[in-house]
């Protein structure tokens, strides 16, 4: 069995995280298994979406505490361990970011410290209700410095810093009300909502939504007047594709488009 399963429909790829005995944590296994699945996405141009869910009932209880326990043991008292397995974590994160598709969170139960900030990373998420969310590391002692960069800058800032601060969770309601979720679907609905988004986002001109995920990354953190001469030359970079311009003639002809990529 393994702790990360991939299917491919079409031009989606479902990742599960299949280890419900541990919540799903992100062990040193789990992020190695992520990482390698996100890096061969990086170079699969067959595939336009991601889906990320869970298996059990959590999609994902963050960092597996009693590995980084016994990380403790090594005779600087786990330092070197502990800074490895954060820049792990970051990169696997930030790789969620750089890939070229959309990467949908499919969550249910809970998603706690890491496993809320795995939500926070993904670009889209539809949580099924009862679903709860919590950067609650502050209740062992542990204040959730990595999951809070993904978090503030997905939701306020104030609402953040409360979460961060009082350990409480949030329900799957006040997560899509400050910005955290798409969409809160029945439980027994929630695997075929998300696959219908994400049916609905593969149908598009994948290389549109390749240089758009881009440039919506990178303009966000830009200044007004460089966010728009840098996404003017993006809207020319796509407007000089061949699909782009069949996808007009389409419209105008009021037909399908014939779209090669």
């Amino acid at each position: 069995m393994s702790i990360l399963e991939r299917h491919d429909t079409g031009a989606v790829a479902h990742l599960h995280m299949n280890a419900p005995e541990r919540l799903n944590a992100l062990s040193d296994e789990m992020l190695a298994a992520l990482q390698d699945q996100f890096d061969a996405l990086a170079e699969d141009s067959a595939i336009r979406v991601v889906i990320l869910s869970g298996a059990g009932k959590a999609f994902c209880a963050g960092h597996d505490l009693k590995q980084m326990t016994q990380g403790r043991q090594a005779e600087d008292g786990g330092k070197a361990y502990f800074a490895d397995l954060f820049a792990r974590c970051a990169r696997m994160m930030m790789s969620i970011r750089a890939l070229p598709q959309p990467v949908i969170a499919q969550v249910h139960g809970i998603a706690t410290a890491a496993g809320c900030q795995l939500v926070a990373s993904c670009d889209i998420a539809v949580a099924a209700q009862g679903t709860r969310f919590g950067v609650n590391g502050v209740n062992i002692g542990l204040f959730c410095s990595t999951p809070m960069v993904a978090l503030s800058r997905n939701i306020p800032r104030k609402q953040a810093f409360e979460m961060l601060t009082t350990g409480q969770f949030i329900d799957a309601a006040r997560a899509m009300e400050l910005g955290l979720v798409n969409r809160v679907v029945a439980p027994e609905s929630v695997a075929d909502e998300t696959r219908a988004l994400a049916d609905q986002i593969a149908g598009k001109l994948g290389a549109a939504v390749r240089i758009g995920k881009r440039a919506f990354y990178d303009q966000i953190e830009m200044p007004l007047d460089q966010a728009y001469a840098y996404t003017g030359e993006v809207m020319v970079e796509n407007m000089l594709y061949r699909d782009t311009q069949e996808g007009i003639a389409a419209f105008l002809e009021k037909r399908d488009p014939d779209w090669k990529q």
